[in-house]
């Protein structure tokens, strides 16, 4: 009896304690049943089960042969295959979702796993002990909170270059609201990001972002100006409160977001062979699609947040442009971007000489000039030097990679030429 004990689980071995007091009529059948689990009908055939067979009446009668549910040999074959090929960097959950989806084959995470693990290709990761922050909780509605980051990253693996991807991530439910793919994290990116936003869902009540320049001016005594960026301008027009994180903890659904993506959309865009950022923000809609069916989750309130975007789309335009101040001189020029501008006039246009006029850039290049609410005719007159943009360290790799590009294309130009004659 000793050695049966010895082989069974401790799952068994509790079993055959309670079953044994049954069975020298210890312990009642009710009884037993509730302790176990179990109806009274099992524990009667366990009883029966344990007098005609003693402890082996107990053990699964499968214990040591083949699973029904274990793999061909010919399937483990292929998905091995995929797993060394196709799919060798992917994560256990995303390839055993692919090789559903492409493949057509249907097996577990955790097989895909043990298989990854015996091809050498996944490595168990080791716990560590991490810093403990305190969550906070989900805010109830839909619209409520909008968290914002930008990720710089290498999105096309060397196929193209590298650049940023712009998250739109609402807080209440973890569902994506606008992936917009850019050469570096700049006001301009996020401003195209929010103009998706707001014309699929509408002007949320706050947004969440780190203490960029994009978003909040740093300096400890700035001399001049009304202490906002132009992204805070906007917000302010569209009366959307921007809220600023001390830490990356604290805007954790957008940086484990950021994480994610890093690993989920690299790899969804390597399957596609996208290379360009118009390839990929081209197949950002139908990636949220399917995120938000996977990883989103159903609000507490019911209630959007959103406020509906009622004026249009020119006039949101307009809201999202960046707005300048010029005095014109008595030529009726202005100067802007490194060029001098003179205005059209029908007349002599002496009403506005000195006259001070707003520019209006919006996001596609344009240029508007208003004057006491009516747009005025101008020309480019001539062209200004200008110095060379200061970069931070989130805009200076592209600044490095454009220089990288032109001197190989420069040394490719002077490389001289082979003649076989």
């Amino acid at each position: 009896m000793g050695e049966g004990i010895l082989a069974m689980s401790s799952a068994e071995r509790e079993r055959l304690v309670v079953i044994g007091q049954v069975a020298s009529r210890v312990l009642r059948q009710g009884l037993a049943a509730e302790r176990l689990g179990l109806c009274v009908r099992q524990v009667k055939r366990l009883v029966r089960a344990y007098r005609e067979r003693g402890d082996a009446g107990l053990v699964s009668r499968r214990r040591g042969q083949t699973s029904n549910r274990r793999l061909g040999a010919g399937v483990t074959a292929r998905v091995k295959g995929f797993l060394l090929d196709k799919y060798r960097d992917f994560g256990p959950t995303l390839a055993a979702e692919k090789l559903a989806e492409l493949e057509g084959i249907a097996v577990s995470r955790e097989t895909v796993r043990r298989l990854q693990i015996e091809l050498g290709v996944w490595k168990p990761k080791r716990r560590r002990h991490k810093r403990v922050f305190q969550l906070r909780e989900r805010r109830p509605r839909f619209g409520e909170l909008i968290q914002i980051d930008a990720s710089p990253h290498d999105w096309f693996e060397g196929r193209g270059r590298r650049c940023a991807l712009i998250v739109f991530i609402d807080d209440a439910t973890g569902r994506l609201t606008a992936l917009q793919f850019a050469p570096c994290e700049t006001t301009r990116a996020y401003l195209r990001a929010l103009r998706s936003h707001v014309v699929a869902h509408g002007c949320p009540l706050a947004f969440y972002s780190d203490r960029h320049g994009i978003f909040r001016v740093n300096a400890k005594d700035p001399v001049g100006g009304d202490g906002k960026t132009e992204f805070g301008r906007v917000a302010e027009r569209l009366r959307i409160e921007l809220i600023t994180a001390l830490t990356p903890q604290a805007k954790g659904r957008v940086e484990r977001a950021n994480q994610t993506l890093q690993d989920r959309l690299v790899r969804e865009m390597r399957l596609r062979g996208i290379s360009t950022i118009e390839e990929a923000q081209a197949f950002a809609p139908t990636f949220m699609a399917r995120w938000n069916a996977r990883f989103a989750l159903a609000p507490r309130d019911g209630e959007d947040a959103h406020r509906p975007w009622k004026h249009g789309l020119d006039a949101l335009d307009e809201t999202l442009a960046r707005r300048e101040e010029r005095t014109l001189s008595k030529a009726l020029t202005f100067s802007v971007g490194g060029a001098v501008h003179c205005v059209k006039t029908s007349g002599p246009g002496i009403a506005l000489r000195g006259a001070k006029v707003t520019l209006l850039h919006f996001l596609e290049g344009d240029m508007h000039v208003r004057y006491k609410n009516r747009s005025l005719s101008f020309t480019r007159v001539r062209s200004l030097p200008t110095p060379s943009p200061a970069e931070d360290e989130k805009t200076l790799d592209v600044r490095l990679d454009a220089l990288l590009a032109a001197q190989k294309a420069e040394a490719q130009s002077d490389a001289p030429s082979i003649s076989w004659s």
